[in-house]
């Protein structure tokens, strides 16, 4: 995922990862959308109470939180990608 998001390369917006936010740490974060997309593996079907804190302490500091399955993923990057893109539009037009 980050080798298709660092330098630009998603509709020339800037993502950063494993930035601090609140003390929650957000995996991936577009400053300028507010948006902050979380990759979740399998462990989390067992932390959702967790999950949930994060998220808010996210929203909380202003921004939107997306998640995606790692296996989503693996198995299709082109569309987790354009459903970014998609919530990037929503937020910035």
């Amino acid at each position: 995922m980050w080798s298709r998001l660092r330098g630009r390369q998603l509709d020339g917006r800037r993502f950063n990862s494993q930035v601090v936010i609140g003390g929650a740490v957000a995996d991936f974060v577009c400053h300028a959308a507010r948006l902050v997309v979380e990759l979740d593996g399998g462990q989390h079907a067992t932390q959702v109470e967790e999950d949930a804190e994060r998220t808010r302490i996210l929203e909380a500091h202003g921004y939107t939180v997306i998640r995606y399955w790692n296996s989503d993923v693996m198995n299709n990057l082109d569309g987790v990608l354009e459903d970014i893109r998609q919530h990037l539009r929503i937020i910035l037009d």
